[in-house]
């Protein structure tokens, strides 16, 4: 991609993220946080945060409901500006929970279903992706709420791909299954959504890379694997790269796919290689991991983590 264009983010599924730090979870018994953070959230709204750090201008287009959708425009504040259009519905936007435990380290994480969301306002929001991206790219993340049909994320990759514009996906089950099937410009899965959807083990990091190779020649341009620890694979037309995850002090996993999809984006964004795109990617994601909760990465830190990350050509 040479030349700069739109990126949108649609947020169907928005969440107030709140992550408790203890030192132990005790069954029965009350235990006392050391820390709470509250943070806006869901895979969505994660990118959109992620893309603004990085200095790429991404519009959000999302769904909101209650007193918790009032507080999540509360944590947002000025973030995305008026590159921001919410649509509201009855009932509450998600209240998602992080237990960070220190001894032994351990995380625990409960995430909420969400509000029904009405056709009208599913149009509405979609709509207003189509308007946003134009023929730039579009990013349809996260989990479907109710009353989202599973084809969603599919006819929005058809009528994205119609007006030239080029569509991310990173989701899973039924809804990552039709998606593809329509033939995004870019797929994010971890290892776990990869075996699921390909029904089938890979355990090193070549088998990786020949998985995914299944999944790109479906006519996908980049199939990006995060493996955690391991880094991750990106698979293109003509070859498949490896990235490692460099050695930072973890804090909370939180946030992390969503901020290495801002940074695979945001490098194609300014016309960068495939390497180039991994290695921002990993770069973010492992930034993300460095800080609680779902507290993103800091622009200014990136060039420190991107010193350990080095990327390395497949021979597949």
């Amino acid at each position: 991609m040479t030349k700069r264009t739109h990126v949108s983010v649609l947020a169907l599924n928005p969440a107030v993220d709140i992550s408790y730090e203890i030192q132990q979870l005790l069954e029965y018994q009350k235990v006392r946080a050391r820390q709470t953070w509250y943070h806006p959230g869901g895979n969505g709204i994660n990118v959109a945060r992620a893309l603004t750090e990085i200095g790429v201008p991404a519009n959000c287009c999302s769904i909101i409901g209650g007193e918790s959708g009032d507080l999540l425009l509360n944590l947002l504040g000025d973030t995305l500006g008026d590159r921001h259009t919410s649509f509201r519905v009855t009932g509450e936007t998600r209240l998602n929970t992080t237990i960070l435990q220190t001894s032994p380290p351990g995380q625990y994480e409960v995430t909420s279903v969400g509000p029904e969301i009405s056709a009208d306002v599913l149009t509405k929001a979609c709509d207003c992706l189509l308007e946003k991206t134009a023929d730039g790219i579009a990013v349809l993340t996260g989990l479907l709420p109710p009353g989202v049909p599973e084809n969603t994320y599919r006819t929005m990759v058809e009528r994205i791909n119609r007006q030239g514009g080029k569509a991310v996906v990173d989701s899973h089950g039924e809804a990552l299954q039709q998606a593809i099937e329509a033939k995004p410009w870019m797929v994010r899965v971890n290892r776990y959504i990869l075996e699921m959807h390909m029904k089938q083990r890979v355990d090193s990091v070549q088998d990786v890379a020949t998985t995914a190779r299944k999944i790109q020649l479906q006519g996908i341009e980049y199939v990006c694997v995060t493996l955690g620890d391991l880094g991750a694979v990106l698979v293109t037309a003509d070859n498949s790269y490896h990235c490692n995850s460099p050695n930072v002090h973890k804090l909370s996993t939180v946030g992390c796919g969503d901020s290495l999809v801002a940074g695979l984006i945001a490098a194609a964004h300014n016309g960068e290689t495939p390497q180039q795109m991994l290695h921002f990617g990993i770069s973010c994601g492992s930034a993300t991991a460095s800080h609680p909760g779902t507290e993103l990465f800091r622009r200014d830190e990136l060039q420190a983590v991107a010193k350990d990350v080095d990327v390395t050509q497949l021979d597949i």
